[in-house]
């Protein structure tokens, strides 16, 4: 009991980097309907630029993400208004799925370049130790990663919710057409919810540094994580994908403790089919709900 009950909580702290690795992915697909497989590679590459940050200005991870950020938002913002807005006025979600499958063998091979397949970390001495509670001793950075997740969660839902720039957004995936009628700027709408997407990836990127080892494809395992999430969660939904994120680590940390951690993953997507063929639209719904 008292291992399952590790698993458990350790899980569950856990999916709070499960559920950073998909708020980017829920958001551009809440409000433009588009699947971006670069996702992963987004992450990565913040979690490069990190790295580098590092070492060279001997920063911690955390204060680099005040510059990371910034960067992937501004990428983010461009890719979407030179190259992806042109396929979804012509209504060509099937090319822009396309692309976004290029730009990640791109990144991949470039990162692969710079940084050659040697595998990376930069965990800080803080974020390596461990916290006890009631017996169960859990990482510091599983516990930041979980804190963070909050705080993004909160954040993202109250911008989306609250702002001008949210209103705007929700009005645009409901309906393009009538959105431009009504004086929006839908194209830049896109523009600066694809790179929010990108900032938010770096978050969740950096959090994958300081928690574990990375290479420049390691990405694709965090978007597989994200894709199960934000389908568990309801597509486009920010609370649904926080939950779901939680959800999905609690479940990996049982079946961890249970069956051993070989089977950590055939555990996750089996109880991840399982509830998609009790709830198709995931726990919280389906599309428009960011």
């Amino acid at each position: 009991m008292e291992l399952l009950l590790s698993g458990l909580v350790t899980g569950l702290f856990l999916g709070g980097l499960y559920a950073l690795s998909a708020f980017g992915l829920s958001l551009v697909y809440g409000v433009m309907g588009l699947v971006n497989l670069a996702h992963g590679d987004f992450m990565i590459l913040a979690a490069f630029l990190s790295f580098s940050l590092t070492g060279v200005l001997h920063l911690d991870p955390l204060v680099s993400l005040v510059l990371v950020s910034p960067c992937m938002f501004v990428l983010g913002y461009a890719i979407q208004g030179t190259l992806i807005n042109r396929l979804l006025s012509k209504r060509s979600l099937e090319a822009g799925i396309v692309t976004t499958l290029g730009l990640s063998l791109i990144l991949q091979t470039v990162l692969q370049d710079v940084y050659t397949s040697q595998v990376r970390t930069f965990t800080p001495g803080y974020a390596a130790r461990g916290t006890t509670f009631f017996g169960i001793t859990v990482p510091n950075s599983y516990l930041l990663c979980f804190g963070v997740a909050l705080a993004v969660a909160a954040g993202t839902h109250m911008l989306v919710r609250r702002t001008s720039f949210g209103r705007q957004a929700r009005a645009a995936a409901e309906d393009p057409v009538t959105a431009r009628l009504m004086g929006i700027r839908v194209e830049r709408t896109y523009n600066l919810t694809f790179g929010l997407g990108a900032a938010l990836s770096a978050v969740a990127g950096v959090l994958i540094g300081v928690a574990f080892s990375f290479t420049p494809f390691t990405g694709t395992t965090f978007l597989l994580k994200g894709f199960a999430v934000v389908v568990l969660g309801g597509l486009g939904s920010i609370v649904g994908t926080l939950v779901a994120g939680l959800a999905l680590g609690a479940v990996e940390g049982l079946g961890a403790s249970i069956f051993g951690g070989s089977y950590r993953d055939l555990v996750t997507y089996a109880v991840f089919l399982l509830i998609l063929l009790l709830a198709p639209n995931g726990l919280f719904g389906g599309r428009s709900q960011v």
